[in-house]
Protein backbone atom coordinates (compact mmCIF):
# COMPACT_ATOMS: atom_id res chain seq x y z
CA UNK A 1 0.00 0.00 0.00
CA UNK A 2 2.28 3.09 -1.16
CA UNK A 3 -0.19 5.63 -0.67
CA UNK A 4 -0.47 4.82 2.88
CA UNK A 5 3.11 4.45 3.41
CA UNK A 6 3.88 8.27 1.45
CA UNK A 7 0.96 9.29 4.25
CA UNK A 8 2.93 8.18 7.26
CA UNK A 9 6.23 9.19 5.33
CA UNK A 10 5.18 12.53 5.28
CA UNK A 11 2.88 13.06 8.17
CA UNK A 12 6.64 11.87 10.49
CA UNK A 13 9.08 13.84 8.23
CA UNK A 14 7.13 17.15 8.35
CA UNK A 15 6.55 16.38 11.91
CA UNK A 16 10.14 15.73 12.73
CA UNK A 17 11.09 19.50 10.72
CA UNK A 18 8.71 20.87 13.18
CA UNK A 19 9.08 19.01 16.39
CA UNK A 20 5.43 18.57 16.39
CA UNK A 21 4.59 15.29 18.84
CA UNK A 22 2.83 12.48 17.01
CA UNK A 23 0.48 9.63 18.36
CA UNK A 24 0.18 6.26 16.40
CA UNK A 25 -3.46 5.21 16.79
CA UNK A 26 -5.22 2.59 15.40
CA UNK A 27 -8.70 1.47 17.11
CA UNK A 28 -8.14 3.45 19.91
CA UNK A 29 -8.86 0.29 22.57
CA UNK A 30 -5.87 0.59 24.72
CA UNK A 31 -5.91 4.25 24.49
CA UNK A 32 -6.64 3.71 28.93
CA UNK A 33 -2.90 1.84 29.28
CA UNK A 34 0.08 3.69 29.78
CA UNK A 35 0.76 7.55 31.18
CA UNK A 36 0.35 10.46 29.11
CA UNK A 37 -1.57 10.69 25.15
CA UNK A 38 -0.06 13.60 23.70
CA UNK A 39 0.37 14.74 20.07
CA UNK A 40 -1.36 14.67 16.64
CA UNK A 41 -3.02 11.41 16.19
CA UNK A 42 -1.48 9.23 12.75
CA UNK A 43 -4.56 7.15 12.31
CA UNK A 44 -2.94 3.40 11.03
CA UNK A 45 -6.41 2.01 10.05
CA UNK A 46 -6.60 2.46 6.41
CA UNK A 47 -3.20 0.41 6.41
CA UNK A 48 -4.62 -3.12 6.86
CA UNK A 49 -5.15 -6.44 5.10
CA UNK A 50 -3.27 -9.62 5.29
CA UNK A 51 -0.58 -10.06 3.60
CA UNK A 52 0.37 -13.61 3.39
CA UNK A 53 -0.83 -16.63 5.71
CA UNK A 54 0.96 -19.79 5.49
CA UNK A 55 -1.46 -22.30 7.83
CA UNK A 56 1.29 -25.13 7.24
CA UNK A 57 4.42 -22.75 8.12
CA UNK A 58 2.00 -21.57 11.33
CA UNK A 59 2.82 -17.83 10.30
CA UNK A 60 0.79 -15.09 9.81
CA UNK A 61 1.38 -11.33 8.48
CA UNK A 62 -0.77 -8.65 8.28
CA UNK A 63 -0.68 -4.63 7.95
CA UNK A 64 -0.60 -2.61 11.39
CA UNK A 65 -4.40 -1.39 10.91
CA UNK A 66 -5.51 -5.26 10.17
CA UNK A 67 -8.47 -5.80 13.19
CA UNK A 68 -7.62 -8.36 15.80
CA UNK A 69 -11.06 -10.00 14.98
CA UNK A 70 -10.51 -10.18 10.89
CA UNK A 71 -6.53 -11.76 12.20
CA UNK A 72 -8.35 -14.48 14.45
CA UNK A 73 -11.38 -15.08 11.94
CA UNK A 74 -9.28 -16.13 9.10
CA UNK A 75 -7.00 -18.14 11.75
CA UNK A 76 -10.10 -19.95 12.90
CA UNK A 77 -11.09 -20.88 9.26
CA UNK A 78 -7.95 -23.47 9.59
CA UNK A 79 -8.27 -24.08 13.36
CA UNK A 80 -5.30 -22.34 14.27
CA UNK A 81 -5.35 -19.29 16.62
CA UNK A 82 -3.12 -16.23 18.23
CA UNK A 83 -2.42 -18.79 20.85
CA UNK A 84 -1.45 -15.56 23.08
CA UNK A 85 -4.96 -14.36 23.28
CA UNK A 86 -4.33 -10.33 22.92
CA UNK A 87 -7.53 -8.99 24.77
CA UNK A 88 -9.54 -6.60 22.06
CA UNK A 89 -10.88 -4.32 25.40
CA UNK A 90 -13.67 -3.31 22.63
CA UNK A 91 -15.89 -0.17 24.44
CA UNK A 92 -19.67 -1.13 25.54
CA UNK A 93 -20.92 -0.51 21.76
CA UNK A 94 -18.26 -2.25 20.39
CA UNK A 95 -16.78 1.10 18.72
CA UNK A 96 -13.16 0.73 19.29
CA UNK A 97 -12.05 -2.49 17.26
CA UNK A 98 -8.78 -3.41 18.17
CA UNK A 99 -6.41 -3.65 15.90
CA UNK A 100 -3.01 -5.58 15.16
CA UNK A 101 -0.67 -2.75 15.58
CA UNK A 102 -2.03 -1.86 18.73
CA UNK A 103 -1.85 -5.16 20.08
CA UNK A 104 1.64 -5.45 19.12
CA UNK A 105 2.68 -2.03 20.64
CA UNK A 106 0.59 -2.96 24.08
CA UNK A 107 2.18 -5.92 24.43
CA UNK A 108 -0.70 -7.61 26.57
CA UNK A 109 -1.22 -11.15 26.43
CA UNK A 110 -4.15 -13.39 27.83
CA UNK A 111 -5.06 -16.16 29.87
CA UNK A 112 -3.07 -18.81 27.90
CA UNK A 113 0.04 -16.96 28.59
CA UNK A 114 0.31 -18.94 31.61
CA UNK A 115 1.33 -22.19 29.14
CA UNK A 116 2.17 -20.68 25.84
CA UNK A 117 4.09 -17.31 26.63
CA UNK A 118 3.98 -13.93 25.76
CA UNK A 119 2.73 -11.91 22.78
CA UNK A 120 6.58 -10.88 22.17
CA UNK A 121 7.43 -14.59 22.56
CA UNK A 122 5.72 -15.20 18.99
CA UNK A 123 6.50 -12.12 16.82
CA UNK A 124 8.94 -13.13 13.98
CA UNK A 125 9.12 -9.84 12.38
CA UNK A 126 8.72 -6.32 12.02
CA UNK A 127 8.21 -4.03 9.05
CA UNK A 128 8.15 -0.26 10.68
CA UNK A 129 8.98 3.62 10.26
CA UNK A 130 11.41 5.58 12.16
CA UNK A 131 11.61 9.05 13.14
CA UNK A 132 13.72 9.63 9.95
CA UNK A 133 10.75 8.51 7.73
CA UNK A 134 12.63 5.53 7.11
CA UNK A 135 11.08 1.69 6.86
CA UNK A 136 13.05 -0.79 8.20
CA UNK A 137 12.97 -4.38 8.05
CA UNK A 138 13.88 -6.65 11.54
CA UNK A 139 13.32 -10.40 11.49
CA UNK A 140 11.39 -12.48 9.11
CA UNK A 141 8.98 -15.51 9.23
CA UNK A 142 10.66 -18.29 10.98
CA UNK A 143 11.30 -18.57 14.42
CA UNK A 144 15.87 -18.59 13.62
CA UNK A 145 16.28 -15.77 12.10
CA UNK A 146 18.05 -13.07 14.44
CA UNK A 147 21.19 -12.52 14.31
CA UNK A 148 22.66 -9.78 17.03
CA UNK A 149 19.76 -7.93 18.98
CA UNK A 150 16.13 -8.92 17.91
CA UNK A 151 14.80 -5.45 17.28
CA UNK A 152 11.24 -7.14 16.28
CA UNK A 153 10.88 -8.22 19.71
CA UNK A 154 11.86 -4.83 20.93
CA UNK A 155 8.32 -3.42 19.15
CA UNK A 156 6.10 -5.30 21.80
CA UNK A 157 5.01 -3.43 24.35
CA UNK A 158 6.67 0.03 23.05
CA UNK A 159 3.46 1.46 23.29
CA UNK A 160 4.56 3.52 19.89
CA UNK A 161 7.21 5.21 21.54
CA UNK A 162 10.37 3.94 19.02
CA UNK A 163 8.40 3.65 16.16
CA UNK A 164 5.19 3.31 13.34
CA UNK A 165 5.04 -0.44 12.99
CA UNK A 166 3.64 -0.78 9.51
CA UNK A 167 3.21 -5.07 9.75
CA UNK A 168 3.73 -7.74 11.51
CA UNK A 169 5.01 -11.54 10.72
CA UNK A 170 3.69 -13.79 13.85
CA UNK A 171 3.76 -17.38 14.85
CA UNK A 172 0.83 -19.02 15.07
CA UNK A 173 -0.60 -22.22 16.66
CA UNK A 174 -3.50 -24.96 15.90
CA UNK A 175 -6.67 -24.80 18.44
CA UNK A 176 -6.07 -27.31 20.63
CA UNK A 177 -8.25 -30.82 20.47
CA UNK A 178 -10.01 -30.39 23.34
CA UNK A 179 -10.41 -28.22 26.03
CA UNK A 180 -12.08 -28.51 30.19
CA UNK A 181 -12.35 -26.63 33.07
CA UNK A 182 -11.89 -27.65 36.12
CA UNK A 183 -13.34 -25.76 39.89
CA UNK A 184 -11.95 -26.21 42.89
CA UNK A 185 -13.23 -24.26 46.44
CA UNK A 186 -9.76 -23.66 48.05
CA UNK A 187 -8.70 -20.59 49.93
CA UNK A 188 -5.57 -18.17 48.50
CA UNK A 189 -2.64 -19.72 49.55
CA UNK A 190 -3.73 -23.27 49.11
CA UNK A 191 -4.62 -22.57 45.86
CA UNK A 192 -1.19 -21.06 44.93
CA UNK A 193 0.62 -24.13 46.48
CA UNK A 194 -1.44 -26.64 44.21
CA UNK A 195 -0.94 -24.44 40.99
CA UNK A 196 3.20 -24.92 41.98
CA UNK A 197 2.78 -28.16 42.38
CA UNK A 198 1.02 -29.05 39.41
CA UNK A 199 3.22 -26.37 37.26
CA UNK A 200 6.07 -28.95 38.01
CA UNK A 201 3.95 -32.14 36.60
CA UNK A 202 2.93 -32.79 33.07
CA UNK A 203 -0.48 -31.93 32.89
CA UNK A 204 -1.82 -29.96 30.27
CA UNK A 205 -2.63 -27.22 31.91
CA UNK A 206 -3.29 -24.11 29.66
CA UNK A 207 -4.66 -21.24 32.06
CA UNK A 208 -5.95 -20.64 35.75
CA UNK A 209 -7.35 -18.36 37.37
CA UNK A 210 -8.69 -17.50 41.36
CA UNK A 211 -10.98 -15.66 43.04
CA UNK A 212 -13.22 -15.34 46.07
CA UNK A 213 -12.21 -18.53 47.35
CA UNK A 214 -12.64 -20.39 43.88
CA UNK A 215 -9.48 -21.82 41.39
CA UNK A 216 -10.26 -22.80 37.82
CA UNK A 217 -7.98 -24.39 35.87
CA UNK A 218 -8.37 -24.72 32.13
CA UNK A 219 -7.07 -27.98 30.32
CA UNK A 220 -6.38 -28.06 26.46
CA UNK A 221 -4.62 -31.21 24.54
CA UNK A 222 -5.92 -34.83 23.48
CA UNK A 223 -8.83 -35.86 24.70
CA UNK A 224 -7.16 -38.84 26.43
CA UNK A 225 -4.49 -36.49 28.30
CA UNK A 226 -7.42 -34.39 29.71
CA UNK A 227 -9.33 -37.89 31.18
CA UNK A 228 -6.09 -38.52 32.79
CA UNK A 229 -5.49 -35.25 33.95
CA UNK A 230 -9.15 -34.98 35.49
CA UNK A 231 -8.46 -38.11 36.88
CA UNK A 232 -5.28 -36.68 38.36
CA UNK A 233 -6.20 -33.29 39.73
CA UNK A 234 -10.09 -34.25 40.59
CA UNK A 235 -12.19 -30.66 41.11
CA UNK A 236 -15.82 -30.35 39.34
CA UNK A 237 -16.14 -30.28 35.55
CA UNK A 238 -17.42 -26.61 34.64
CA UNK A 239 -19.93 -26.63 31.65
CA UNK A 240 -18.60 -25.87 28.36
CA UNK A 241 -20.24 -22.63 27.50
CA UNK A 242 -19.59 -21.12 31.32
CA UNK A 243 -16.60 -22.09 31.23
CA UNK A 244 -15.81 -20.21 27.53
CA UNK A 245 -17.52 -16.96 28.75
CA UNK A 246 -15.45 -17.15 31.74
CA UNK A 247 -11.66 -17.19 30.46
CA UNK A 248 -13.79 -14.48 27.22
CA UNK A 249 -14.39 -12.55 30.05
CA UNK A 250 -11.14 -12.40 32.31
CA UNK A 251 -9.47 -11.99 28.54
CA UNK A 252 -11.26 -8.54 27.86
CA UNK A 253 -11.69 -8.25 31.41
CA UNK A 254 -15.30 -7.63 31.48
CA UNK A 255 -15.46 -10.62 34.79
CA UNK A 256 -17.31 -8.95 37.76
CA UNK A 257 -13.83 -8.61 39.55
CA UNK A 258 -13.19 -5.92 37.26
CA UNK A 259 -17.00 -3.89 37.46
CA UNK A 260 -15.58 -1.58 39.76
CA UNK A 261 -12.59 -0.38 37.42
CA UNK A 262 -15.29 -0.30 34.71
CA UNK A 263 -16.92 2.32 37.50
CA UNK A 264 -13.31 4.53 37.69
CA UNK A 265 -11.73 2.68 40.36
CA UNK A 266 -7.83 1.72 39.68
CA UNK A 267 -6.73 -1.50 38.84
CA UNK A 268 -2.72 -2.45 39.65
CA UNK A 269 -1.12 -5.54 38.09
CA UNK A 270 1.16 -7.26 40.15
CA UNK A 271 3.77 -9.50 38.41
CA UNK A 272 5.45 -11.64 41.11
CA UNK A 273 7.25 -15.25 41.05
CA UNK A 274 4.18 -17.59 40.74
CA UNK A 275 5.56 -19.44 44.43
CA UNK A 276 5.12 -15.81 45.87
CA UNK A 277 3.24 -16.20 49.19
CA UNK A 278 -0.15 -14.00 49.20
CA UNK A 279 0.61 -10.69 49.23
CA UNK A 280 -0.22 -8.48 51.98
CA UNK A 281 -1.76 -5.66 50.22
CA UNK A 282 -3.39 -3.11 52.36
CA UNK A 283 -7.27 -3.32 52.74
CA UNK A 284 -6.41 -6.75 50.74
CA UNK A 285 -9.15 -9.18 51.37
CA UNK A 286 -9.52 -11.80 49.15
CA UNK A 287 -12.39 -10.38 46.67
CA UNK A 288 -10.50 -7.15 46.07
CA UNK A 289 -7.81 -10.08 44.09
CA UNK A 290 -7.80 -11.70 41.03
CA UNK A 291 -4.96 -14.46 40.23
CA UNK A 292 -3.86 -15.38 37.04
CA UNK A 293 -1.36 -17.48 34.98
CA UNK A 294 -0.39 -19.92 38.02
CA UNK A 295 0.29 -17.22 40.61
CA UNK A 296 2.57 -15.11 38.56
CA UNK A 297 0.15 -11.86 38.02
CA UNK A 298 -2.21 -10.47 40.63
CA UNK A 299 -4.49 -7.90 39.42
CA UNK A 300 -5.83 -5.78 42.38
CA UNK A 301 -8.73 -3.13 43.07
CA UNK A 302 -7.99 -1.03 46.29
CA UNK A 303 -10.79 -0.11 48.31
CA UNK A 304 -8.96 2.85 48.83
CA UNK A 305 -6.32 4.76 47.18
CA UNK A 306 -3.32 3.59 48.45
CA UNK A 307 0.27 5.74 47.09
CA UNK A 308 1.97 3.58 44.40
CA UNK A 309 5.24 3.78 46.74
CA UNK A 310 4.09 1.42 49.03
CA UNK A 311 2.15 -1.19 46.17
CA UNK A 312 5.85 -0.81 44.50
CA UNK A 313 7.51 -1.77 47.68
CA UNK A 314 5.12 -4.84 48.49
CA UNK A 315 5.52 -6.23 45.07
CA UNK A 316 9.60 -5.62 44.86
CA UNK A 317 9.43 -7.55 48.34
CA UNK A 318 8.36 -10.40 46.53
CA UNK A 319 9.98 -10.14 44.13
CA UNK A 320 8.30 -8.74 41.12
CA UNK A 321 6.86 -4.91 40.16
CA UNK A 322 3.78 -3.21 40.26
CA UNK A 323 2.03 -1.49 37.25
CA UNK A 324 -1.19 1.10 37.79
CA UNK A 325 -3.10 -0.68 34.84
CA UNK A 326 -5.97 1.34 34.53
CA UNK A 327 -7.41 4.92 36.39
CA UNK A 328 -6.01 6.25 39.03
CA UNK A 329 -3.18 8.60 39.86
CA UNK A 330 -0.26 8.60 37.21
CA UNK A 331 1.46 11.19 38.47
CA UNK A 332 3.94 9.09 40.45
CA UNK A 333 4.34 6.39 37.47
CA UNK A 334 2.18 3.89 35.55
CA UNK A 335 5.16 1.93 35.48
CA UNK A 336 7.77 1.23 37.72
CA UNK A 337 10.52 3.43 37.07
CA UNK A 338 13.87 2.16 35.84
CA UNK A 339 17.05 1.81 37.18
CA UNK A 340 19.81 4.56 36.16
CA UNK A 341 21.37 2.09 33.62
CA UNK A 342 18.21 0.85 31.90
CA UNK A 343 17.12 4.68 32.05
CA UNK A 344 20.16 5.02 30.04
CA UNK A 345 19.51 2.08 27.64
CA UNK A 346 15.75 3.07 26.76
CA UNK A 347 17.02 6.98 25.89
CA UNK A 348 19.30 5.66 23.79
CA UNK A 349 17.59 3.49 21.90
CA UNK A 350 15.15 6.07 22.03
CA UNK A 351 17.18 8.33 20.30
CA UNK A 352 18.47 5.89 17.71
CA UNK A 353 14.46 5.41 16.49
CA UNK A 354 12.92 8.77 16.99
CA UNK A 355 15.88 11.56 17.21
CA UNK A 356 13.45 14.13 17.57
CA UNK A 357 11.41 12.69 20.07
CA UNK A 358 7.95 13.13 18.61
CA UNK A 359 6.61 9.47 19.01
CA UNK A 360 3.68 9.13 21.58
CA UNK A 361 6.59 11.47 24.26
CA UNK A 362 5.83 10.67 28.07
CA UNK A 363 3.91 7.45 26.95
CA UNK A 364 5.76 5.04 29.19
CA UNK A 365 8.22 7.62 31.17
CA UNK A 366 7.70 10.98 31.41
CA UNK A 367 11.38 11.80 30.41
CA UNK A 368 10.80 9.77 27.01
Amino acid sequence: MPDTLDAFRDAIRQATASGTPLRFRGGGSKDFYGQELAGTVVDTRAHAGIIDYDPAELVITARCGTPLAEIEAALAERRQMLAFEPPHFAGADGAAQATLGGAVAAGLSGPRRQSVGALRDFVLGVHMMDGRGDALQFGGQVMKNVAGYDVSRLMAGSLGTLGLILDVSLKVLPVPFDDATLRFELPQAEALTRLNQWGGQPLPIAASVWHDGTLHVRLSGAAAALRAARQRLGGDAVDEADARRLWQDLREQTHRFFAPVREGAPLWRIAVPSTAAPLALPAGAGDTQLIEWGGGQRWWVPREPVPAETVRAIALAAGGHATLFRNGDKSEGVFTPLSRPLAALHARLKAAFDPAGIFNPRRMYAGL
